[in-house]
C-alpha cells in the first residue's frame, strides 16, 4: 500500500489562487500543482516571490521536484511552469485537450507562434492515464466544463479538482469562457461526487464566501454532495446548468484573463522579446463598428 501524500499548500491571495507541493515522504519526490506567477497587470511587472516560497519548502524538506501539474490554462493568474521547470528540472504536464483551447485563442490574440498541438509542454495527459511521483500514483481525471482542457489529479485519498468545484458554501466554477459548458460541468462534479465520501477535495481558489471571515480550501466528497450551493444531492442537471447561466451572465472577466491566457496556453512562457528588448502582450480591442 502506497504511502500518503505529503501536501503543503500555498495561497496566493492576490489571485486568490491555491498553488499544492505534493510530496511522496518515503522517496522524497514531489510535484506542483498549479503554481503562480507573480504579476502586477498596472506596471507589467514580474515577480517570483509565489514560486520562491515553494522551492524553498521544497529544499528546506529535501525535495526533488519531478513534475509540475496544471489543472489546466487558468484565466487568472499567470503560470510560473516556466520558471521551476528552470530550476529544477521538472517536466510540465497538462491535460490533452489544451489542443482545443489553443485552437479557440489563438486566433483571438493572432498568436502564430502558437502550436495548436500542445508541444509547448512536455507532457500532455489523457483521462483515465496514470503518472507517478516516486512511489505515489497519480490517475489524471478530464473533468471538462469550465475549460474543455480541465483536468483532476487524484493522489490516493485526495484530488486537486483545479476548477470544478469550489468550497461548499461557494459553490461552482463559472463555464462562460470560450469553449465552457455548464452541461459538461455538472457532469464532471458528478464524476468527482461519485469518489469514496471520505475523499478529500483540494480547490484551486477560494474567494471567502458570505458570512466566511477565512480563505479555506480543503473539503470533502462528502461535504460537497450534503452543503454545497450549486450542486448539492438533488439539484438536476437542468437546475444546474439554468443557475450557472443566470450567474456567469452577471460576472465580470477576471482582471488577469487577457494576459494569463495568451500566456498559459504557451506553457507559461512569454512571448518572444521584439527588436527593442521588450516582450509585449497583446489585448485586442472591441472598437464600434
Amino acid at each position: 500500500m502506497q504511502s500518503a501524500a505529503q501536501i503543503q499548500a500555498f495561497f496566493d491571495e492576490a489571485t486568490n489562487t491555491v498553488t499544492y507541493l505534493v510530496a511522496d515522504p518515503a522517496t522524497r519526490q514531489a510535484a506542483v500543482i498549479d503554481p503562480v506567477l507573480d504579476y502586477d497587470h498596472r506596471s507589467g511587472k514580474v515577480s517570483t516571490t509565489s514560486a520562491d516560497q515553494v522551492l524553498a519548502a521544497a529544499a528546506t524538506q529535501a525535495l526533488d521536484i519531478a513534475w509540475i501539474l496544471e489543472t489546466h490554462a487558468h484565466a487568472d493568474h499567470l503560470s510560473a511552469a516556466p520558471y521551476l521547470k528552470a530550476r529544477t528540472g521538472a517536466q510540465v504536464a497538462i491535460g490533452e485537450h489544451i489542443r482545443d483551447v489553443q485552437t479557440i485563442f489563438r486566433p483571438v490574440f493572432n498568436l502564430d507562434d502558437v502550436s495548436g498541438d500542445g508541444s509547448e509542454f512536455d507532457r500532455l495527459l489523457r483521462d483515465g492515464e496514470t503518472l507517478t511521483i516516486g512511489d505515489l500514483k497519480v490517475d489524471v481525471l478530464h473533468t471538462p466544463g469550465h475549460t474543455p482542457a480541465c483536468v483532476s489529479y487524484r493522489i490516493g485519498d485526495a484530488v486537486f479538482v483545479g476548477d470544478t468545484l469550489f468550497m461548499p458554501d461557494y459553490g461552482t466554477a463559472r463555464a462562460d469562457f470560450p469553449g465552457g459548458s455548464a452541461q459538461t460541468l455538472y457532469q464532471s462534479i458528478q464524476k468527482l461526487l461519485a469518489l469514496p465520501t471520505e475523499t478529500r477535495l483540494f480547490m484551486c481558489h477560494d474567494y471567502k464566501a458570505p458570512g466566511r471571515d477565512r480563505y479555506a480550501w480543503e473539503s470533502t466528497v462528502a461535504e460537497e454532495r450534503a452543503r454545497n450551493v450549486h450542486v448539492h444531492e438533488g439539484v438536476s442537471a437542468d437546475e444546474f446548468v439554468a443557475m450557472r447561466q443566470r450567474r456567469d451572465a452577471t460576472l465580470a472577466a477576471p482582471t488577469l484573463l487577457l494576459p494569463s491566457i495568451q500566456v498559459n496556453i504557451r506553457a507559461g512562457r512569454w512571448p518572444e522579446a521584439e527588436s527593442n528588448g521588450v516582450r509585449y502582450l497583446k489585448i485586442p480591442m472591441r472598437t464600434p463598428a
